[in-house]
This record gives structure tokens, sequence and C-alpha cells, in this order.
């Protein structure tokens, strides 16, 4: 088999840059083991305002504009829905909150953004402090469904192969490489927190973040916006919301654990004044790097081992403009932004590299 492209993994990533060389005419395909879950449990929540600090997400006007007519077009192609607005609510839990909300409205970058008016209706069944402050324009993708969807369209093309990637199988030539029965002219390895097992790109400071998150049944919640304060509390339908998330930096494990309950228990509890039962816990480790930017480029050496990765929490806003970046930096030689490119991090790559 002759393609173009062999993408390794099929998260955000990886649906991105297939749908890249998809409209742009390329051959390509799949090979995924559905290891790395981090995409599937992802929320997917889109919002250019970061609430914790109020201040703009890097480059969100760029990720907005390219946001809506990517996943749009995903819906198009596979003839189903995946995208859904809504307002979100911050809780302010003091006067001072209140202030530091004023002062980012103030902010060009952030002004269309935030509503500079305090909200001062009560919301059934949240706890009331200072207010709320309204950010417009927030919604959510449906991730899980999306790519499970993207997957069966792949899979009805014969470009999907589920199936683990074995390294050492790859020889890497100077115009092309083979993989088993496969050659191909390059490959995107597009692995989420698996970067960590790849001979030819784990120099990278991927640092992964554990992320655990709950999904609960309130029946007398009726919310219709997502509400923002310890945690995010996010409607689903039939009275069930998504609550998350917590951020551990040391455990590398995808399961479940007490400590994480315990402290997504705790938060839930200073937020919601009404009854809840907890329907599922889940986790996933995110694919975050220390600068909190995206991995993109070429390999030092081998020029056609490309890398797509450290999208980190923010996956389903960056997604399609890294993807374009990559494909023009990929096909047309066109530059990476330092902040983007994996150049910024070349003092790490090991002088013995033998081993490649």
């Amino acid at each position: 088999m002759q393609v173009d492209y062999i993408i390794v993994g099929f998260g955000l990533a990886g649906m991105a840059m297939a749908k890249e060389l998809e409209d742009k005419g390329h051959s390509f395909v799949v090979l995924d083991n559905a290891s790395q879950v981090s995409s599937r449990v992802a929320a997917g929540v889109f919002n250019p305002v970061i609430l914790k600090r109020f201040t703009p997400v890097w480059n969100a006007d760029e990720q907005l504009e390219n946001l809506v007519p990517f996943y749009k077009e995903i819906s198009q192609r596979l003839k189903k829905e995946y995208v859904m607005y809504f307002e979100t609510l911050k809780v302010f839990k003091s006067i001072e909150d209140q202030n530091n909300w004023f002062m980012a409205c103030d902010n060009p970058l952030l002004e269309k953004y935030m509503n500079p008016k305090i909200l001062k209706n009560k919301v059934h069944g949240v706890q009331y402090f200072e207010g709320f402050g309204e950010v417009k324009g927030t919604g959510r993708v449906l991730v899980k469904k999306m790519l499970e969807d993207y997957t069966t369209y792949l899979k009805s093309k014969h470009q999907f192969l589920s199936d683990s990637f074995e390294y050492e199988a790859l020889e890497v030539g100077e115009n092309h490489v083979t993989y088993k029965n496969m050659q191909a002219k390059k490959v995107v390895f597009a692995e989420g927190y698996g970067l960590k097992e790849n001979p030819y790109f784990n120099y990278l400071p991927l640092t992964g973040t554990k992320g655990e998150m709950l999904f609960i049944k309130a029946p007398d919640l009726k919310l219709s916006e997502q509400i923002k304060s310890a945690l995010f509390v996010l409607p689903m339908g039939e009275d069930v919301y998504w609550v998350g998330a917590t951020f551990n930096w040391t455990d590398k494990t995808l399961g479940a654990t007490s400590k994480g309950r315990k402290e997504l228990l705790e938060k839930l509890n200073s937020m919601l004044t009404v009854p809840y039962q907890v329907l599922e816990q889940f986790g996933g480790i995110r694919p975050t790097v220390k600068d909190r930017r995206p991995l993109l480029g070429k390999h030092p050496i081998h020029k056609n081992l490309i890398v797509f990765n450290g999208l980190g929490t923010r996956g389903v806003m960056i997604a399609p403009t890294a993807a374009k970046k990559l494909y023009q930096h990929v096909e047309n030689n066109q530059p990476l932004e330092k902040e983007l490119s994996i150049e910024r991090f070349t003092a790490l790559y090991p002088q013995d590299v033998s081993h490649i």
C-alpha cells in the first residue's frame, strides 16, 4: 500500500490532520489503538476567556475564527451536528472578583466576549455569593461522538486501522518511510500522552496532567448555562451534568481515584445547594506542555517524521488552527511561529541518537 501520509493516533490532533489532508486531496491511513483517551473524555468546551485570571486565551480570535467552519464542515461531512452553544456564568465569590471582572471587560481582547453588567439574579441550585459574570460565545464540541463517527467514516473508506504502532517496524528513508506493508511520504505522530513512548520525539517536554471528572444527575438544578466556580458544571440534558475537573501533575494513571473523587465532591458541595447523584467518575491524561503551547513540527534529523501534540486543555479550540499551520509547514515549508514549533526545544534533543 502506498499513501502520502500515515497518521499515528486519532484524538483531536489526529482527526484535525486527517481532515486537513482529505481537504487537500492527499491519501492517508490512520493507525490508532485507543490507548490514549484524553480527547474521548474531554468535555470539549470552548471559551476564549481564562476565568481563573480573567485573561484572554492565547490566540483566541484566530482559533475561534477557524473553529466554526472546521466543525461545521465535519458536521456536513458526517451528516451530524457536533457543536452546541451556550453562555457561561462565572460565580463571583467577592467584590474583588467583580472589580477584576470590570477591569478585564476594558481589555480590547476581551470586551467582545464579556458582559460588563453583573448578573444579580440567583440561579436555582447554585450557591450565590456576589452575582455572576457572563461570557458570550462559549460552547461545546461533542468530541467523543465526533471521533467515533469520524472513525466509522474512515473505516468505510479503508483509511483506518485499529492497531498499535510498532516503532521498530518503521524504516525511515530520505524521501519516504516504510512501515510493514505500507510506504508513505510522511508520518504524523498525534499520540497524545503516548508521545512519551515515541523514540523519535520523547525528548520533547510533554508533561501531561491527569484530569478526573464526574457525571451527576441533579433533577432540581435545571441549568441551561455552564456554571464556572471551583469546578465547571455543564448541562448534558435529561438532568445530567458534566462536572470537572481536577489537575494532577504526578499521577499518570488513567483510572479514577478516591483522592480525585474527594476533591471533586468537596468543591461541588461548595457550589450546589440541591441534591445530586454521582453516576460516573472517569479520568484521562491531558497532553500538556509547561509553556502551554502546542508541539508542532518536523523531526530534527528525519524531516519526513512530523509531530502534532501538546494541545493541552483547549484542544477543541487549538486543533483546527494548528492543523492548518502544520500542513502549510510540512507541504509548503511555511515557517511555524516560534511558540508553536518544536524548534524551541532543540537544546533538549539528545546528542546520542544511535537508538533511532
